[in-house]
Parts: structure tokens; C-alpha cells; sequence
């Protein structure tokens, strides 16, 4: 982190003296660096007023899945789905963060069944009874990014999916509970990865969380699989996705070559996923976005 004289201005933009402000924070940052720990730099560091843009943006975004939960049925097509979400979010004065971001061609993206994510919206994928499927909205209200999915059962389903759906969740809520300051997120990780393989279920390796705010997907990448004591120090004001990929199966996955998106299993098996977007705070998490 760079020097900054004690007199002078918090970087923070607080408007009072660095000493009177996060001198101490920085020092304390400064300490888990010198054991090694890889730690934030003050640009993952959300001040208050960018935290309360992300919650207006969070919102709509939790307002939009709402929708899609009172709407979403067997029968329609992911395309109808994500006319919902375009139409919903634009109605509320947001704008879908997935339409056009490195060229993905829709406003949400929904992974059905052994789809893990980034699933694109199509008139041809008709929802039956028994299907799982991910919705993922991600807002831009303001300038400021919010994200976050849930998972939906269409009709009745068998059991094994069913279980997935919940641990999926559970896993999540695992990860909640574990983000505390001064810790890392590979305890978080570590929560998370345990109780999947609890359930006999695993979590995909190469696909993890990220931070999010100011940008649709900033450092840190989050993984849900690292051990204890690893990744990055979780400290105030960072604030980033926990949104474990759980599958039924093996933790394997593939792209398919046709559309440059869409992640699969490797085996086959379905795979299931719940995201928030979180923000550090002095003793655990606020949920910002769900």
C-alpha cells in the first residue's frame, strides 16, 4: 500500500486525517502482509457511500428475481425468462449487466440442469417438469453493479435433485456464516467445500466468486475450494459474491465449443448454484444482494 503522511487526507476520501482514519487499518493490513498473507489493496476497499449504491443497486436486482420467482413455469422458454428480466430491470431504471459484456448476447443468464452457468437464454429450451434451472441477474443502477441467482424447481422433481437444490443453498449459507474480518477467505472456502463433500456432493475448482461493485467483476476471485489460512485477508469494506457451484457429481466441467459460454459437467450430472454479494463488515457480513 502506498505511504501517505499522517496529516494528510485519507485515501478513503473521508475528508479527515489519515491518522484520525484508517492509519490503524493500514497498519493492521500491513502486518498480515509482512506473515506472508496475500492481502487487499485500498481499491477492493468500498467506502460507505459506495457500499449504499451497491444495496439501491441490489434492489432492483433482488426485486428482479422476485419477478422471476412469481413468473417462471413449466412450458416457457429461457428467452421468455430473460424478456422478464430486461423488461423488469429497465422498468426500475436499471440496466442488465450481462447484455453485451464481452459480447454475452443476453440480459441474464439461466443454467438448466448439467449446465453449471452462463447458460444463454433461447427460444429452444423449454422448461419441463422436473428441470432445475439458475437464474443469474446482475444490475447497473447508477454506476453501481449488483449480483446475485437462485435456483428454481419446475414442477416436481426427483430426489437426488432436490437434495442438490438444498445443499447448493446450504453452501451458501455456509459461506455467509464463515466471511469475518481478519480472516481468510479460504476459511470461508474451507466451510463451504467441507459441507459439500458432507452431502457427497462436489464443488467446481476453476469457477469461484469475485468482487463486484464499482465493476461487474473485480479482484479478488473467490474460490470455494482453498484450504484454511489461505487466499486473500477479508478485512472491512471489501465486498464480493459467494456463489459455490455444487455438483451432483464429479467437479469436472467443459465450455461448449458452439457458443463460447456456456459451462457444463463433465459427467453429465446437474449442478446447482445460489449466489449473494456480501460486504465486510467490523464483525461478520451484511448480505447486500440475494
Amino acid at each position: 500500500m502506498e505511504k501517505i503522511g499522517r496529516n494528510d487526507p485519507c485515501w478513503c476520501g473521508s475528508g479527515r486525517k489519515y491518522k484520525q482514519c484508517h492509519e490503524a487499518f493500514d497498519e493492521k493490513i500491513r502486518s498480515f502482509a509482512l506473515q506472508g498473507h496475500i492481502v487487499p489493496d485500498h481499491s477492493m476497499i468500498k467506502t460507505p457511500e459506495q457500499i449504499a449504491g451497491i444495496r439501491e443497486s441490489g434492489l432492483i436486482n433482488i426485486a428482479v428475481l422476485d419477478y422471476v420467482a412469481e413468473n417462471i413455469r413449466e412450458g416457457m422458454s429461457t428467452a421468455e425468462i430473460d424478456r422478464l428480466v430486461e423488461s423488469k430491470t429497465r422498468e426500475m431504471g436499471g440496466i442488465p449487466a450481462p447484455l453485451g459484456y464481452d459480447g454475452f448476447p443476453k440480459s441474464v443468464c439461466t443454467s438448466v440442469n448439467s449446465q453449471v452457468c452462463h447458460g444463454i437464454p433461447s427460444e429452444e429450451d423449454i422448461l419441463k417438469n422436473g428441470d432445475i434451472v439458475n437464474v443469474d441477474v446482475s444490475t447497473i443502477y447508477k454506476g453501481y453493479f449488483s449480483d446475485s441467482s437462485r435456483m428454481f424447481i419446475i414442477g416436481e422433481t426427483d430426489e437426488e435433485k432436490k437434495k442438490l437444490v438444498r445443499v447448493a443453498k446450504e453452501c451458501m449459507e455456509k459461506g455467509i456464516e464463515a466471511v469475518k474480518p481478519w480472516t481468510f477467505l479460504g476459511d470461508m472456502a474451507a466451510a463451504v467445500n467441507s459441507h459439500a463433500k458432507a452431502n457427497g456432493c462436489s464443488i467446481v475448482i476453476d469457477m469461484g466468486g469475485h468482487g463486484v461493485g464499482l465493476e461487474f467483476h473485480e479482484d479478488p476471485f473467490v474460490s470455494y475450494v482453498a484450504p484454511e489460512g489461505t487466499e486473500m485477508l477479508m478485512v472491512p469494506g471489501m465486498v464480493f459474491t459467494i456463489e459455490p457451484m455444487v455438483n451432483l457429481g464429479g467437479p469436472d466441467i467443459f465450455v461448449d465449443d458452439a457458443n463460447g459460454w456456456t459451462i457444463y459437467t463433465e459427467d453429465g450430472k446437474p449442478s446447482a448454484q445460489w449466489e449473494v454479494t456480501v460486504a465486510v463488515t467490523e464483525d461478520g457480513c451484511e448480505v447486500l444482494v440475494y
